[in-house]
C-alpha cells in the first residue's frame, strides 16, 4: 500500500480535477468528500472515484456553471433541481436547504433530481449531525442490480443513510448499501488483481450467485438480505426519483457510457433534535442506548460489540495519525492522470 496524509491527498485531488476543467471550489468540495470517505475506511467511495468520474469531466458532459434550482419549495419541503452539476456541489446545495428547513420548521427534506454521483452519503448526513440534527441521506444510481427473480439490471445500490447526534460518544451513524457490498468494493478487487470476490457478493448474468470478479462485472449486484434489499432499493427510489420527478431505475445513465445528462436523484432529510427533546438530554439518551449495546456479553470470536459507525470513526483516528493507504492500482491510475494533465504527484 502506499501512504499519503490526508491534506496532501486532498490537495493532489483537486488539483487533477482543476486540471481537468473543473472549477476551483467544486473540486475542494468532492475532493474533501472523496478523502472523508477515504479517512473512514470506504476506500470504494474514496479517491479510486476520480479515475473514473475524468472522462465525464473533460467529454464536458457536467454542466460546470450551475448551482442547480429550486423547483418547489414549502416551509419542510423542496424540490431541486441539479441542472447536471456537479454532483457533490448540488449535495452540499441541498443539505444545507435541509438543514436550513429543519432549523426553522424542525423537519427538513429535500429531493433531487438531475444531479450526479455525489460519494459517501455519509458525508452529508454528518453535515446534519454538526448542526444538531439527525441526517438520512439516500441516492440512486446507474443501474447494477436486478429486481429478485430478474435478471436484467434495473436498480442501483441505493444506499441509506442515518446519522445521529450522540453526547460523549462519536456520533452513529449507519451507511448502507442495500445489496450486500457497493458497486466500489468490486473495483477495489479489480484494482488489486483479484480474481475471486466472497461468496454472496455478486450474480453473474443468469442471476446465479458467482464469485468471479469478470462474472460480476458482466453480471449484478446481490441485494442485500435477497428479496429484503430488493424492497428498501425500491423504497429509496421512491424517496429519491419518484417524489423528485427525476429518472427512475433503468432510465438513469451510466457515466462509462455517457453521451449526455445520466440523472441521479438524491433525497436529504433533517430533523432538528431540539424539537423533541434538549440537545444534551438526547445525547445522553442516545449513549446510554449505545451503551446497553456494548454491555452485552461478546459472542465467540469476538472481543467487544460495536455499533454502526464505531469501526469507521476508529479507522479514522488511525489513517489521520498515520496516513491512508491507497491500493497500488489506484496510485497508479492517479499518477497517470496526473502526469496527462500536468499536476505533480505528493511523495508517498
Amino acid at each position: 500500500m502506499v501512504l499519503i496524509r490526508a491534506e496532501e491527498l486532498e490537495v493532489f485531488g483537486q488539483a487533477i480535477l482543476c486540471a481537468a476543467g473543473m472549477p476551483a471550489g467544486r473540486a475542494s468540495v468532492v475532493t474533501r468528500a472523496l478523502v472523508a470517505a477515504n479517512l473512514r475506511g470506504v476506500d470504494s467511495h474514496g479517491v479510486q472515484l476520480i479515475p473514473h468520474y475524468l472522462p465525464t469531466l473533460e467529454a464536458g458532459l457536467f454542466n460546470l456553471a450551475t448551482d442547480g434550482r429550486i423547483v418547489s419549495e414549502t416551509p419542510t419541503t423542496m424540490v431541486y433541481d441539479g441542472e447536471n452539476g456537479v454532483g457533490h456541489w448540488i449535495a452540499r446545495i441541498a443539505a444545507d436547504h435541509a438543514i436550513r428547513l429543519a432549523a426553522a420548521s424542525g423537519l427538513g427534506m429535500v429531493t433531487v433530481r438531475d444531479s450526479n454521483h455525489i460519494g459517501m452519503a455519509a458525508f452529508w448526513a454528518e453535515r446534519m449531525v454538526d448542526r444538531g440534527q439527525i441526517g438520512m441521506v439516500f441516492t440512486n444510481a446507474t443501474p447494477l442490480v436486478a429486481p429478485w427473480q430478474g435478471c436484467e439490471r434495473r436498480l442501483s445500490t441505493n444506499p441509506i443513510c442515518v446519522a445521529v447526534p450522540g453526547g460523549e460518544r462519536p456520533a452513529w451513524l449507519l451507511d448502507m448499501a442495500t445489496t450486500t457490498v457497493a458497486m466500489g468494493k468490486i473495483m477495489k478487487a479489480v484494482h488489486a488483481g483479484q480474481a475471486s470476490l466472497p461468496a454472496g457478493w455478486a450474480l453473474d448474468g443468469r442471476g446465479q450467485p458467482t464469485t468471479s470478479t469478470d462474472e460480476a462485472l458482466r453480471g449484478f449486484l446481490m441485494p442485500l438480505g435477497g428479496y429484503k434489499g430488493y424492497g428498501l432499493a425500491m423504497m429509496v427510489e421512491v424517496l429519491c426519483s419518484v417524489l423528485s420527478g427525476g429518472r427512475m431505475g433503468s432510465e438513469v445513465g451510466d457515466p462509462r457510457e455517457a453521451r449526455g445528462p445520466i440523472g441521479y436523484s438524491h433525497c436529504f432529510v433533517a430533523i432538528e433534535v431540539a424539537r423533541f427533546l434538549p440537545l444534551e438530554e438526547f445525547g445522553r439518551r442516545m449513549d446510554h442506548l449505545i451503551g446497553l449495546m456494548k454491555s452485552a456479553a461478546p459472542a465467540e470470536g469476538f472481543d467487544e460489540v460495536l455499533v454502526a459507525g464505531e469501526p469507521e470513526w476508529r479507522t479514522e483516528q488511525i489513517r489521520r495519525r498515520d496516513g491512508i493507504p491507497i491500493d497500488p492500482g489506484v496510485w497508479s491510475k492517479l499518477q497517470d492522470a496526473a502526469r496527462r494533465l500536468g499536476v505533480p504527484a505528493p511523495c508517498a
